[in-house]
């Protein structure tokens, strides 16, 4: 953005709590709010009303407001879209169910994949063909078109997905179609597949063509009301959402792409752990978000979150890639399990401790809530361990009944087993720790990367209190704890850029490259990234960044390689070929010599400058101040209750020390530091955690 605004807010809408985040010139206010599940606005609007009254503002003196929500995502998940039908090319009706004919477990007999968003009643054809270069094979019959609107009336279908054979060489078909339809049919919402998703593989672009149609009635009722609530608390400033890639784009954009929400809160997560990685200097971090519903980690290189242009949602198996619906969208790269405060805890089938997926969310919440839940949950188990101060839990917003929580663990959990409500209590919080552990390591391993060579960065409401037992049991020897952990995802959408970024598929051989062609589809993609941008950017100035997606003739898969921001040379084809035998050798090892070199897919982002925070200056130890009281804590591996240190972080001055176990409590959350672990308060005001030496 241009100029720096003086006051922003970010809202975060998770699964069990709404984050909201006031900056003002740098000075930061939070509140933690729980998410009205059914108008997710209204938690919005409550805390908003709170962070202004305590800053004694209004909502006319906000300058810009930026925000990311898990409603689409959730719709997904839950199956809570809108009645969907997909019209593709004649003989291509079954695309969803025949996928990519691969299977995810290949031993499973019994392998159950997540049902298509659309049904196979709701899925039409019509004659129209294109072929892979984009030349019109057979013509679009447009009376069959308007033939299918009786039985689109009939079916009640609310939004619809257009996503003929090789539409992102020739679109005019899909175009044309949606126009007939479009004028027969007003209030339908029409997706076109060349649009969302203009690049190869049916399966996939299919996919993402009908989940765009399946979530853009809910998510375009849920900004058009945002919209009209803010314009009636008198908000006159820009408003924002952040996509999955981490970017920042409009209430417009939004609408017509509502798929590239799917992952906007957990991108903010990324980018402030990447933010503060850079501001640390940590060069190799693992960050880990735990809110009330489920945690994410992500790996971070060099300041730099990995990215994607694949993601899927929904998976049948939590850590077997093919077994949810794929998307092709640009996002960051990471792996969410069903892993939170709200997750419920059970006994299964073999008598073993299970924890999530399944989340008690905010309605009615964990049983120490007092709000109707009867099933213990993973913040249940932390109020018995003692690791939350009942009274104090999200600001003292929220009172919690240890009794409830204690009844709830002793009657699922520590009865069935013989075991006390306090070791039922132990026993949920290893096994939630394990399960982020392993989702950790798997994710490491698909990266090529060591997971114990990294820095964990903790933050969500729920991960400092677990950090501590996940690094021991991945090895890893330093955590940091930044400020505004509990409200990090908000946060981290201040620091987003305005972005847009755009891929197409357009197939081209080094040995035949047309540096016109290419330079032109790469222009025209630019000026229509730009045009997505510069509304928001107001007056920034504006980076472009050029992909091209190469491999060797036949292989399956491409890598990525960089290309100059300007139209290419001929001199440039020598330097793209070394470039890709670069990346492919630092990957494999190896290149194969003399082989053609092909390009599938080309990719432009437009962006505004990223906001960076000054590298933190070393701190000379300061003494650490009196203990603000005690914390009765019931350490499991010794099978008894201890008494810890409860220091409060406002008490703690950069470079000041402690020894673990301790907690350390703040508005939002508190931090649990492991008798293996030391602490210190470093130039930034996080808190470091580092292992004691054995």
């Amino acid at each position: 953005m241009s100029a720096e605004s003086d006051v922003r807010l970010a809202a975060d809408i998770g699964g069990t709590f709404t984050d909201i985040v006031l900056d003002i010139g740098g000075k930061r206010l939070t509140r933690k709010v729980l998410t009205t599940a059914g108008r997710p606005e209204e938690g919005v609007l409550e805390g908003m009303a709170l962070v202004l009254s305590d800053a004694s503002l209004h909502a006319s003196d906000i300058d810009v407001f930026v925000h990311g929500t898990t409603l689409a995502t959730n719709a997904i998940i839950e199956r809570r879209g809108a009645r969907t039908a997909l019209i593709a090319t004649d003989g291509f009706r079954d695309v969803l169910d025949i996928g990519t004919e691969s299977r995810y477990d290949q031993y499973d007999l019994e392998i159950e994949k997540p049902a298509p968003l659309v049904p196979r009643a709701l899925r039409f054809t019509v004659p129209e063909r294109v072929d892979v270069h984009g030349g019109v094979r057979l013509p679009l019959d447009e009376a069959a078109v308007g033939a299918l609107v009786p039985a689109l009336k009939a079916a009640g279908v609310e939004s619809v997905a257009f996503a003929f054979l090789h539409s992102y060489a020739n679109p005019a078909h899909e175009r044309r179609a949606a126009e007939v339809l479009a004028a027969a049919m007003p209030d339908v919402r029409i997706t076109l597949s060349s649009e969302v998703c203009p690049e190869i593989r049916e399966y996939e672009r299919t996919s993402t063509a009908v989940a765009n149609a399946y979530v853009q009635p809910l998510m375009d009722g849920y900004l058009a009301r945002m919209a009209d609530a803010l314009q009636a608390e008198q908000f006159r400033g820009a408003v924002y959402l952040v996509t999955s890639g981490g970017g920042l784009t409009s209430i417009e954009a939004a609408r017509r792409f509502p798929v590239r929400l799917v992952e906007s809160g957990p991108a903010g997560g990324a980018i402030f752990a990447a933010a503060i990685s850079a501001r640390l200097g940590e060069d190799r971090v693992l960050s880990f978000d735990m809110g009330g519903t489920t945690a994410k980690i992500c790996l971070i290189e060099k300041g730099e979150p990995h990215s994607s242009r694949a993601f899927e949602v929904d998976r049948a198996a939590r850590f077997l890639k093919g077994s949810g619906l794929p998307l092709r969208i640009p996002v960051i790269e990471m792996v969410e399990i069903g892993a939170g405060g709200g997750s419920i805890a059970r006994i299964d089938a073999l008598k073993r401790v299970a924890v999530g997926p399944e989340s008690a969310g905010s309605e009615p919440g964990p049983a120490g809530y007092g709000r109707g839940g009867v099933h213990p949950a993973v913040t249940d188990a932390d109020i018995v361990l003692g690791m939350i101060d009942p009274e104090a839990f999200a600001g003292g917003t929220i009172p919690l009944d240890p009794g409830l929580a204690r009844d709830a663990l002793a009657r699922d959990i520590g009865e069935p087993l013989g075991l006390t409500p306090e070791t039922a209590a132990y026993a949920v919080h290893e096994m939630v720790c394990e399960n982020m552990a392993s989702a950790a390591r798997v994710h490491a391993v698909e990266r090529g990367a060591i997971v114990g060579q990294h820095t964990l960065i903790a933050f969500g409401g729920a991960a400092p209190l677990h950090a501590a037992r996940v690094a021991e049991k991945v090895g890893v020897g330093r955590v940091v704890v930044p400020p505004n952990a509990g409200v990090g995802s908000a946060v981290g959408f201040l620091a987003a850029p305005v972005s847009y970024e755009l891929v197409r598929s357009r197939h081209v051989r080094l040995d035949d490259f047309d540096t016109d062609l290419v330079s032109g589809l790469l222009g025209e993609m630019a000026r229509e990234a730009r045009a997505l941008v510069e509304p928001g950017a107001r007056g920034a100035p504006l980076t472009e960044r050029r992909l091209a997606y190469m491999r060797y003739v036949g292989q399956g898969h491409e890598i990525t390689v960089e290309l100059p921001a300007r139209d290419l040379e001929p001199d440039d084809v020598a330097r793209l070929r070394e470039a890709f035998e670069a990346d492919y050798a630092a990957q494999f090892a190896r290149v194969i010599p003399g082989a053609a070199v092909e390009i599938l897919s080309w990719s432009v982002l437009v962006t505004t400058e990223a906001r960076h925070e000054a590298p933190v200056a070393p701190v000379a130890d300061a003494p650490a101040p009196m203990p603000a009281g005690v914390r009765r804590f019931f350490d499991g591996r010794a099978g008894e209750t201890i008494e810890v240190p409860l220091y409060r972080r406002d008490d703690m001055a950069p470079g000041a020390r402690v020894a673990g176990p301790a907690v350390i409590a703040e508005s939002e959350t508190s931090t649990f530091v492991a008798a293996s672990f030391d602490a210190h308060i470093d130039g930034a005001g996080c808190i470091v955690m580092n292992r004691k030496a054995a």
